[in-house]
């Protein structure tokens, strides 16, 4: 049963938590303030009662500070290192710096929402970013009634009451191979016949731009299958493909900084997406030409010969290719006392803008899925080229047969050859300097092949 004592004008009660100290003697909690010893008593007989129904929570629990808490909730969750470093920005950007000194048990609802109105006022918090950061708090909070530092989240859980708001979504056009293979001269222009190739692989295999990055030579048509350093996976790809049989690349890796920092690194694809991707006839051509011009060991070199993950791709090369820029100018300079008129070391004729001026890389590969979803291919064919899985029964059930894949490349080569018959057969290569493969002729070659098909 609690007690109360009276100290000077004010009552005090206190009541057993139910918990032992290590000196074997119970542990005790209080509060103070009261003027009337009635409601003391009644106010320490509530407390036990909350103790003998596990609802309660030790003010010496819910006094630790949240920034205190934050960081160790971190080392709990288990999440992949981008997740993770998402999380770690958030925490130190948005919550430690308005909560740092609150105490975990003290923050109540009102609290909450007078700190997601400041939230919303914040120069460079988008929706989707204040939505992100609300979840992180969310989720600390509900751990914090697991770690009994609290009775309740004061963060209310959204109901489906009142009017249905309709949430903004990008607005898109429907994807142009024309459009595209702007892109992918301005990137033999700009970056020279990996640009090109490039520019055209993503669109067609709708891989993403880190898994693009880190495309090894050995997961490579037509190295790939029998390249493959995992002896059991390259005996079954063997049977389905193979520079006789269906060409393919393999997507095995993606690069990234750990945790936000450091050196880039090879790690499996997002959502551990490992996946075998069959590429049209003309594609499979472009990457033999490729591998054939350098001793890179991956796909896709940078601009100098280095690793391509280690550049700012989305300004070194989206944003020219993308935007255009104009051709590279003379300009003077003093050296050695003496005025000289100098040109780039890299000089460059002039870069159109496309289409896509001002929009995201990652809409290629928006559109290649739609080019997919065109032809009517298996759902989950295209989801699982996309590099995503299906859930429910379907994708319990289904199964990507070769079929499948045959039918995807076929119909990515008739939508290349049937754009090839559009252009004709009289175009000039736009790079500033001379190639280590002659696009020139395998345009003309793959005219020939349009005028087959349409035969």
């Amino acid at each position: 049963m609690p007690y109360t004592e009276w100290r000077g004008n004010f009552c005090r009660v206190r009541w057993k938590t139910g918990r032992i100290k290590p000196n074997g003697k119970p542990e005790y909690d209080s509060q103070g303030g009261f003027t009337d010893e009635e409601v003391a008593y009644a106010y320490g007989l509530d407390r036990e009662s909350d103790v003998r129904n596990a609802r309660y929570i030790s003010r010496r629990d819910g006094s630790i500070l949240m920034s205190t808490y934050c960081p160790k909730w971190l080392k709990t969750q288990d999440v992949g290192h981008l997740r993770w470093r998402t999380i770690d920005g958030i925490l130190r950007n948005h919550i430690v710096p308005y909560w740092g000194e609150t105490s975990v048990g003290d923050i109540k609802a009102s609290d909450y929402r007078a700190w997601s109105l400041h939230l919303d006022a914040q120069p460079g918090v988008g929706d989707a970013y204040a939505r992100e950061i609300r979840l992180v708090f969310s989720m600390i909070m509900d751990d914090a009634v697991d770690d009994s530092l609290r009775a309740e989240s004061p963060v209310k859980k959204k109901s489906r009451r009142g009017k249905y708001t309709k949430k903004p979504r990008e607005k898109k056009q429907d994807m142009q191979i024309k459009e595209v293979h702007q892109l992918a001269l301005n990137a033999l222009t700009f970056w020279g016949f990996a640009g090109y190739v490039f520019f055209l692989t993503m669109p067609f295999t709708v891989m993403r731009p880190a898994e693009l990055y880190a495309l090894r030579r050995e997961f490579c048509h037509p190295n790939w299958p029998a390249s493959d350093p995992d002896l059991e996976r390259r005996k079954e790809a063997l049977e389905r493909y193979g520079p006789t049989a269906l060409p393919a690349l393999r997507v095995q890796w993606q690069f990234q900084r750990e945790f936000g920092k450091g050196p880039v690194k090879l790690f499996p694809p997002k959502y551990e997406s490992h996946r075998s991707l069959s590429l049209p006839g003309f594609l499979a051509e472009l990457h033999t030409a490729l591998l054939a011009t350098h001793d890179h060991e991956y796909l896709f070199p940078a601009i100098g010969g280095g690793l391509l993950a280690n550049a700012n791709f989305s300004y070194s090369y989206w944003q020219p290719v993308s935007r255009g820029r104009p051709a590279s100018e003379e300009f003077e300079r003093v050296r050695l006392g003496q005025p000289q008129l100098v040109t780039s070391r890299r000089p460059l004729p002039e870069v159109p803008a496309t289409a896509y001026a001002g929009k995201r890389l990652y809409l290629l590969r928006h559109g290649g899925k739609e080019w997919l979803d065109e032809d009517r291919h298996s759902r989950i064919a295209v989801e699982t080229r996309m590099g995503h899985e299906v859930a429910g029964v379907e994708g319990l059930y289904s199964h990507v047969t070769l079929t499948m894949e045959q039918e995807i490349a076929d119909s990515l080569q008739t939508r290349w050859l049937r754009f090839v018959a559009s252009e004709g057969e009289h175009w000039k290569v736009p790079s500033p300097t001379a190639l280590p493969f002659d696009l020139e002729e395998w345009w003309k070659q793959q005219v020939k092949a349009a005028q087959d098909l349409d035969a």
